[in-house]
């Protein structure tokens, strides 16, 4: 009897917490259609833009009922020839620099998100032109339903990724070092 009114109170707490833990719940989502990926720069000549809407991505979610509370894990994978500029000679020397015929994929993955409300920092690795670096930059989260949205910009170097800038018409023009890339995905959950 002695153990009964010990073993009650601890198997109650235990069963509480438990149930804690399954409100938390992990859940697979994936990447929405059309997400807005985009590269930023410029050159001696004018400024660019590269945008694609076409990647793979998917993720382990952390929600409390139905209500975003974190991630567990993501991964966002990009054809880097789906990036387009809408001039034909700009696309064939990005891609000539991203040495595409190698390095076929641009890839995020990420290794910690911190923060609550809308506003978040991701840190993760950014794969581009077969070259792996750490980054770190804010992002805005916003849920519609079982739908969350990340919205975000990444200011970065070409040279980080041992991208020489690209040149034309015999090296007048000039492409900068500093580049921008902007994104908004929306996840779902993978049903």
């Amino acid at each position: 009897m002695k153990y009964t009114k010990t073993l009650i109170p601890v198997l109650v707490l235990t069963l509480m917490f438990g149930l804690v833990e399954v409100a938390k719940a992990q859940t697979k989502y994936v990447l929405g259609p059309s997400p807005e990926l985009k590269v930023e720069g410029g050159s001696s000549l004018h400024d660019w833009d590269m945008t694609s809407n076409t990647a793979k991505g998917e993720g382990e979610f952390v929600m409390e009922g139905n209500q975003f509370k974190g991630i567990k894990s993501l991964q966002v994978t990009m054809e880097a020839e789906s990036l387009k500029s809408g001039t034909r000679g700009l696309d064939s020397n990005a891609y000539k620099a991203l040495d595409t015929k190698k390095n076929k994929e641009v890839k995020f993955t990420l290794k910690e998100l911190t923060g609550n409300g809308s506003n978040y920092q991701a840190k993760g690795d950014f794969t581009i032109a077969g070259v792996t670096k750490p980054a770190s930059f804010p992002v805005k989260v916003s849920q519609n339903g079982k739908s969350i949205t990340f919205e975000g910009n990444y200011d970065t170097k070409l040279t980080t990724f041992s991208i020489d800038p690209p040149t034309a018409l015999l090296g007048t023009v000039k492409t900068r070092d500093e580049i921008t890339i902007k994104f908004k995905t929306k996840f779902q959950p993978n049903n």
